[in-house]
């Protein structure tokens, strides 16, 4: 379990951000009307945060092969 959050720790996180967020912008601004296909819904919303999240902080991974590749010329 600790070797899974040291090599998904970043990931994990990213989730967790992502769906409080989604949560938040749903009681915050959400749609007033109901109207709205994702925002109108909590449970939408949340899960639509939760996957930005894990797209925005899977940018910040290290690419660990590349970084050799650079540092050796090729």
């Amino acid at each position: 379990m600790k070797d899974f959050f040291t090599r998904h720790g970043l990931k994990v996180a990213g989730v967790i951000v992502g769906a409080i967020g989604g949560y938040l912008y749903y009681y915050f601004v959400g749609c007033g009307t109901g109207s709205c296909p994702i925002t109108s819904n909590p449970w939408r919303m949340t899960i639509y945060g939760a996957v930005l999240g894990l797209l925005i902080f899977d940018i910040f991974k290290k690419e660990e092969g590349k970084r050799k590749e650079i540092k050796n010329g090729k």
